[in-house]
């Protein structure tokens, strides 16, 4: 530790909270800039609705969810409709305050009018979700799964899952929500934060008992019951990725604003936790992400009254250590070097034969439907067979690494996904000023000039008006008052709306894609033109 300073560079940073923890020139970090504000509660909210709107199928693994107090009218609105629809119907939602953590400010409601009793809405905005009623048991408790995932590169990205987490157990049986359970923490809330302080939490070195065990555990234990664990996996693979690329967008915007393109600076990585729950029929749901997710291997055990003292968790020690070694090793600037020469003399001996294969290879590609990879992700199999093919050269003396990479391994089926992406490169391209995050009205123009939108049924008026409006609510909801302009989140519902002007018979995702694809072709002949002038 170098509290005061250093001289001399690093080649890995570890931060402790955050990318600005310390000024950093070069270099590797273990933090992306904005990737805390990106995983609160709100901000992840809004990145899967987004990706909701387009691919509602692929996205259905997040509970629907209202933003309060923005949307507190439009969620009692809502629920009444569906109620009026549906007498039967008596939901349960829980409240999560957007800036909480372990459990902190998280209640259960079951009807919209609980939330004013509460108060202080306007000083604590909250996201409030449809409760997940029907959870997965093990010995009548409620449990979640923590998943550590590397964020190893977001260009190009780099995606691995640990293959070991941790079960994090309720410590009262579970009953289905009601009026009079509805406050019983330890029996619908699964932070080990809250639990630890219930009279029977278990404390245990066992890996299969006690009121934390290794997710491996839970899955063997399905799988003597005949459950289909693969899939299972698979399915938690997915959802992994698929979150990730609707987290991308917008960091990539907070990333050049930290790290402009063209100038030195740091690459980064980042150890996130996803908290997954598993439903009766075992399908998984997202809970939330955590961009600092604790890494102790130890717990506080009471030894008389008032006094404590630190105790080794051995099932916390075989999951994190593996996953803190295995990240350091992914990252090895040293290694890294041998793999970009050996890469080098690889690319130059198969030169030939590239140019000979690249149309074929682009002809079969092209015409691959995106389902015939299903197959390849459900090949990935449980935890234990989870390997890197990294691990064939493994390091002497070290044990196989722990991380699976997922992406780019199974990009041939998630790269559909990857629209707003190109969403977030426009916006990007027309910020301007480097180191800012949003869009002026004169970027805005010329976006819309440059990429031909403007007509006689959309003049240049019209797209001021459009600016105006949409930038005034955006800021209207409490986004980032430290610059004016259009937040990322505004200039996407922009383009939204001039896609479904353009091409309005499509479905949304397409007519999204549709308008992507003609920004593009104009933005590339204009670059062209400019290409051809600098030459002249």
């Amino acid at each position: 530790q170098f509290p005061f300073g250093r001289r001399l560079p690093c080649d890995i940073y570890w931060h402790g909270v955050s990318f600005h923890d310390n000024d950093i020139f070069s270099g590797q970090v273990n933090k992306f800039p904005g990737m805390t504000e990106m995983v609160r509660k709100i901000t992840l909210s809004r990145a899967v609705r987004t990706m909701q709107y387009l691919f509602p199928l692929e996205y259905n693994f997040y509970p629907r969810s209202w933003i309060l107090p923005d949307e507190s009218s439009f969620f009692e609105k809502e629920i009444r409709t569906m109620k009026d629809r549906d007498p039967s119907w008596k939901p349960t939602f829980i409240v999560k305050p957007d800036g909480g953590c372990q459990g902190d400010g998280i209640y259960l409601i079951k009807d919209p009018s609980d939330i004013r009793l509460t108060g202080g809405l306007q000083s604590r905005p909250a996201v409030v979700q449809e409760y997940i009623c029907k959870p997965l048991l093990v010995d009548k408790l409620k449990f979640d799964i923590r998943l550590y995932v590397l964020l190893k590169s977001l260009e190009p990205l780099e995606i691995y899952i640990a293959k070991d987490g941790l079960s994090r157990f309720c410590t009262e049986p579970y009953q289905e929500p009601t009026l009079k359970n509805l406050h019983q923490v330890f029996m619908h809330l699964t932070n080990y934060s809250l639990n630890i302080h219930s009279g029977n939490f278990i404390h245990s070195d066992n890996a299969n008992t006690g009121s934390k065990r290794t997710f491996s555990s839970i899955l063997c234990r399905l799988s003597s019951k005949g459950v289909d664990v693969k899939k299972v996996w698979s399915d938690i693979i997915s959802l992994v990725i698929k979150t990730i690329i609707a987290l991308t967008p917008e960091l990539k915007v907070y990333y050049q604003s930290d790290i402009p393109a063209g100038k030195p600076g740091p690459t980064c990585f980042q150890i996130l936790g996803f908290d997954i729950l598993l439903m009766k029929n075992l399908k998984p749901m997202l809970l939330e992400v955590n961009a600092n997710p604790s890494m102790r291997i130890e717990h506080e055990q009471e030894l008389s009254p008032g006094v404590f003292e630190n105790v080794p968790s051995p099932v916390d020690e075989e999951v994190k250590v593996a996953v803190i070694r295995d990240t350091l090793r992914l990252v090895d600037p040293q290694k890294q070097k041998k793999k970009d020469i050996h890469f080098q003399i690889e690319s130059y001996k198969s030169k030939v034969i590239i140019r000979y294969n690249c149309f074929l290879c682009y002809r079969s590609q092209t015409l691959e439907h995106v389902s015939d990879t299903k197959e390849e992700l459900l090949d990935a199999g449980p935890p234990d067979r989870l390997e890197h093919d990294a691990n064939k050269n493994t390091e002497a003396g070290l044990p196989s690494l722990c991380l699976k990479q997922v992406f780019p391994k199974y990009a041939k089926q998630f790269n559909y996904l990857r629209v707003v992406d190109r969403v977030a490169a426009l916006f990007i391209r027309f910020l301007g000023v480097k180191g800012t995050t949003k869009l002026g009205p004169t970027g805005f123009r010329t976006f819309i000039r440059n990429c031909k939108l403007s007509n006689s049924n959309f003049s240049m008026a019209s797209v001021d008006i459009l600016y105006i409006d949409i930038t005034r609510r955006w800021n209207s909801m409490g986004i980032d008052h430290k610059e004016s302009g259009m937040c990322w989140q505004a200039f996407v519902e922009a383009f939204f709306c001039l896609a479904q002007k353009k091409y309005k018979s499509l479905p949304l995702h397409e007519q999204v894609a549709s308008l992507i694809d003609f920004c593009e072709y104009h933005l590339a002949v204009l670059d062209e033109k400019r290409l051809v002038c600098g030459r002249g």
